[in-house]
């Protein structure tokens, strides 16, 4: 490979997003999700989604993950278009509710996908098994789903997001529905995995502390139609512990993300 040809691979994004708007169409008239979304996304960050209800974050990961197209604009990961990339298996997703077939194993609802795909069965059951060790659920691998705990159905849906080792991991508040303690837990269990994989993470969030906690970068985005209205670098080791989260570093970091989302809120109360 050339110079110029290493270069250009190292410095092209894991997602690029240019010129990116929404418009769905009700019985009452339209509705504009996005406005304008510019936005890259480097390989290897974790990049949360910030914004309050209805700003049009959920709307901007479907768009990223092909699930529904832009009404104007270009999205590409890894140099392809979304939906050449959705069918490259580029992408895994995790969402709210963890999705699992309960009248599957655990460990078989882990195979699905490699199944999908054609992968044999001992070659699927092998990845399967070292998926659940990645999320530390090994012992679970015969358990149905029901059997397990929220936090537990959570590693076991992202377990299976990575089974196929995707490039790109799309989360839409996966740990939305879990209580205090196991959505702390998760968020530790979250970054372990992160960490170990080195896979991009774009994650939906409306937790301030949690896209704090878990993020390179958090993207704040303003009331509907959503736009790009800050992105910051969360300087924090990316290492990050309980330890972490009564540290100096994060309260600084934590308040400065709140203090950018409560401006873009004030902003939108004045020209209301």
């Amino acid at each position: 490979m050339t110079t110029t040809a290493a270069n250009q691979a190292t410095t092209t994004p894991a997602i690029s997003l240019r010129g990116v708007s929404k418009v769905f169409e009700t019985s009452s008239g339209p509705v504009h999700a996005l406005q304008d979304i510019d936005l890259d996304i480097e390989p290897g960050s974790f990049v949360s989604l910030l914004g309050p209800s209805g700003c049009g974050k959920s709307t901007l990961l479907r768009v990223i993950g092909d699930l529904i197209d832009p009404s104007e604009g270009d999205v590409e990961v890894h140099g392809k278009t979304a939906a050449a990339a959705r069918k490259a298996r580029d992408y895994g997703m995790v969402f709210q509710q963890a999705g699992l077939m309960d009248w599957r194993t655990v460990l078989r609802n882990i195979e699905l996908p490699l199944q999908v795909q054609g992968v044999g069965r001992e070659e699927r059951r092998e990845k399967a098994r070292e998926m659940l060790k990645l999320v530390k659920l090994d012992q679970f691998g015969q358990h149905r789903p029901r059997q397990l705990s929220g936090g537990m159905q959570q590693r076991v849906a992202i377990a299976r997001a990575l089974s196929f080792q995707p490039k790109v991991l799309l989360m839409d508040e996966p740990l939305g529905a879990l209580d205090e303690m196991t959505r702390e837990h998760m968020q530790r269990e979250l970054l372990g995995i992160y960490q170990e994989t080195g896979t991009t993470v774009v994650f939906v969030t409306h937790s301030v502390s949690e896209a704090t906690f878990l993020s390179t970068e958090v993207v704040v985005m303003s009331p509907r139609p959503g736009r790009v209205a800050e992105r910051i670098t969360i300087d924090l080791p990316r290492y990050r512990n309980d330890e972490t989260r009564i540290s100096d570093a994060y309260f600084a970091a934590e308040a400065k993300v709140r203090e950018s989302l409560h401006s873009v809120l004030d902003e939108t109360r004045s020209k209301a």
